[in-house]
């Protein structure tokens, strides 16, 4: 692969306003999404989608891809967010059961929060296939907020709305600690050597507080994806939230949670019981008679 320097469009970042389509797929990296796209399931799939994301990545050089994906049009930077490698090359392996689980779940006027939004594949491809719900999709990195305003104003989905801040145990400010190898795995907890170099200061809002100012008065589902600091936000939650604006379903991802064993037991104890688990996430549903 060529080792010439970056494509000039790297230089625009996460703020390039440029018209959808500028960056249309083309050559190796149109040829290669054709196949990935198509892979199965199956390990040698796998490992064929996985090895051409790579050459792909390495063509583009920084240059970003304007694609469709999981029924959205989004702008995508495969380089230091594993969501955006997924949602471009393999979007058929991006939490398949787990955004299936969430849509069964909503309808008109119900309540959907994508917690750890990044560029918005939950929020995007919820509203796609339920668009009478209400979606907010909360992303506290500024650079990634940038890139979800961008994929939402592609769409002319009228149900989402973004919120740029950390959720926390309480309002005011948090330290993110941001990897700089995958933006994904920013997080207020130390959860790899990788994000212990680089710090910033964004606003943080409780759970809680998210709902009282955006007026919702149900909350359907919620997806929180922050990277293990899951029970901190969901403590402080169940301890100051009336019963009425418990979630329904909850999926979030556990294998960065350190106390995910005694989350869940506190969930059970609240009325949930465990209804998916994959590699990565799992789905907690509230039992009819908890209400």
């Amino acid at each position: 692969m060529s080792s010439a320097a970056p494509h000039p469009a790297a230089k625009a970042g996460a703020s390039d306003p440029s018209p959808f389509g500028r960056y249309a797929p083309a050559g190796l990296c149109a040829a290669a999404l054709r196949v990935t796209r198509r892979c199965s399931e199956r390990w040698l799939a796998k490992r064929l989608a996985f090895f051409l994301r790579s050459m792909s990545v390495k063509y583009l050089r920084g240059r970003p891809v304007d694609v469709e994906t999981l029924g959205a049009r989004m702008r995508l930077r495969p380089y230091n967010n594993v969501a955006e490698k997924r949602l471009l090359f393999t979007p058929q392996y991006f939490d398949a059961k787990e955004r299936a689980l969430i849509a069964s779940r909503l309808g008109e006027d119900r309540v959907f929060i994508d917690a750890g939004a990044s560029v918005g594949g939950y929020a995007l491809s919820i509203a796609a296939a339920v668009p009478r719900a209400t979606i907010l999709a909360i992303e506290p990195l500024p650079e990634i907020f940038e890139r979800l305003i961008y994929n939402i104003d592609q769409n002319a989905f009228a149900n989402v709305k973004a919120l740029s801040c950390a959720l926390a145990d309480r309002d005011g400010e948090v330290t993110l600690f941001v990897n700089a190898n995958n933006r994904g795995e920013t997080s207020v907890r130390i959860v790899s050597a990788d994000a212990k170099a680089s710090r910033l200061r964004v606003p943080a809002k409780s759970l809680l507080s998210v709902l009282r100012g955006e007026g919702y008065d149900r909350l359907d589902a919620i997806k929180l994806d922050i990277e293990g600091a899951e029970d901190l936000v969901l403590d402080a939650f169940f301890r100051d939230a009336p019963r009425r604006l418990w979630p329904k379903l909850i999926v979030m991802e556990f294998n960065l949670l350190p106390a995910e064993a005694e989350l869940e037991r506190r969930l059970q104890m609240l009325g949930y019981r465990e209804i998916l688990r994959t590699a990565e996430n799992v789905g907690y549903e509230r039992e009819a008679e908890a209400d």
